[in-house]
């Protein structure tokens, strides 16, 4: 098995290079997607983030309000570290589960944004690292509905670009147009996952 570690701040393309892994027969364990598994309804972390912050973070329909959570998480560093220590574990918990459950000659691709500042860089047999310009990813998240004040204070709490390349094997730069990304994961693909295979 060859487990890559796939990290790059938010608006940096690291679901687009997700797809373009799988679509090369990679399996793709996405800590996003855990993470929202992880605070469903009628879960235990659902329930640990109710009694750390109360039932202003609900829906009325009683499931996790993610807007009314985050005004409060990225405005509180403290905050932001209690949720981390409910969230973080069951993530890492579900994720080793899919990854035990995957054939031994798999390629395992871990999309964890958090990789650098979790300290889980070690984890792996390659750190994969998706950058883009500050501009670009400003320009990508304004797209997804977020202002461009809560779009720069969501990367500025996250690690920089020179944390994230202290710990990578390989750097993708998504600054440019999807053709050219996906010529640099055909690189990655060829020229560091076929011959780990042996």
């Amino acid at each position: 098995m060859l487990r890559i570690g796939l990290t790059g701040g938010i608006g940096s393309g690291k679901s687009t290079v997700a797809g373009l892994l799988a679509a090369r027969g990679a399996l793709i364990v996405d800590a996003d997607r855990i993470a929202r598994e992880v605070v469903e309804p009628g879960t235990p972390g659902l329930e640990a983030v109710v009694a750390a912050f109360g039932r202003g973070v609900l829906t009325p329909e009683g499931a996790l309000d993610r807007p009314a959570l985050a005004a409060v998480v990225f405005a509180d560093p403290e905050a932001r570290r209690r949720l981390d220590g409910i969230v973080h574990p069951l993530v890492r918990a579900r994720a080793a589960e899919l990854v035990a459950a995957a054939p031994p000659d798999a390629v395992v691709v871990q999309d964890v944004p958090l990789l650098v500042e979790t300290g889980q860089a070690g984890s792996y047999d390659l750190v994969l690292v998706v950058e883009a310009d500050l501009d670009t990813r400003v320009r990508r998240l304004v797209g997804r509905g977020l202002s461009e004040e809560d779009a720069r204070a969501r990367i500025a709490a996250q690690a920089t670009d020179e944390q994230r390349r202290a710990v990578a094997d390989v750097v993708l730069d998504n600054s440019r147009t999807v053709e050219d990304l996906e010529a640099q994961v055909e690189r990655f693909w060829a020229e560091r996952v076929i011959p780990a295979l042996g």
